[in-house]
């Protein structure tokens, strides 16, 4: 119970480190792009309702996520299930203010996707915002366990099953395995190659970085 709630207090609390954190990062979008409020923004993999509570909230959001959609949108949202690395053609046609993704880049399969990404990202808009968890930051921020990420496959698969911080501990061999192999943190070189007209923003905590952001203005 008592790691449980440090869990909620790390991670899973509205007013948790993390969430904390989120809303520092939204301030930091809206001082990177004065012209928020007005832009049009494609957001890969994110929610509507992530939208809400922003500071600045921009003129027109559309979300695209392989999570069920919302069945009510707001006036200024709109949202497709669609996967961010094999975007149909009807968004690839289309031009945006700014293309923003949050902690997403590290969940789409492999370098060959994250590159994908990348090209629809810069392709779409002039100005991103793309941020992801920094693989050498010392806890692995999905499972809140230290180094996790340097580990091979089968212990990485059994500290997802057992660590008292996990998410949800004590899930399938089988679901372990996917989520294992589908989070694969990314290194500031990785970044740099897949964004090379951006500058890369490192966000710290005690010091060392915990994530890196990915920003080119217009």
């Amino acid at each position: 119970m008592a790691l449980h709630s440090l869990r909620f207090y790390l991670v899973d609390s509205p007013t948790s480190v993390g969430a904390r954190r989120r809303a520092r990062r939204a301030g930091w979008l809206a001082d990177a792009f004065p012209d928020l409020a007005e832009m049009t923004v494609l957001d890969l993999g994110g929610r509507v309702e992530s939208w809400s509570t922003v500071p600045v909230r921009p003129a027109h959001v559309h979300v695209v996520n392989l999570e069920p959609l919302p069945a009510e949108l707001p006036a200024w949202a709109e949202a497709d299930h669609a996967d961010a690395c094999e975007l149909p053609e009807r968004i690839l046609r289309r031009r945006y203010d700014l293309v923003f993704s949050n902690s997403v880049l590290e969940h789409v399969g492999g370098h060959e996707r994250r590159r994908r990404m990348a090209e629809a990202v810069r392709a779409l808009a002039p100005a991103y915002w793309v941020q992801t968890p920094y693989r050498y930051f010392p806890v692995e921020p999905h499972w809140v366990a230290p180094g996790m990420q340097f580990l091979p496959v089968p212990a990485r698969v059994f500290v997802a099953r057992k660590w008292p911080l996990a998410y949800t501990p004590g899930k399938s061999h089988e679901l372990a395995m996917r989520q294992v192999l589908t989070t694969e943190l990314v290194g500031r070189a990785e970044l740099r190659y897949l964004f090379p007209d951006a500058t890369i923003r490192g966000e710290r905590l005690l010091g060392l970085t915990k994530s890196l952001i990915a920003v080119r203005r217009p």
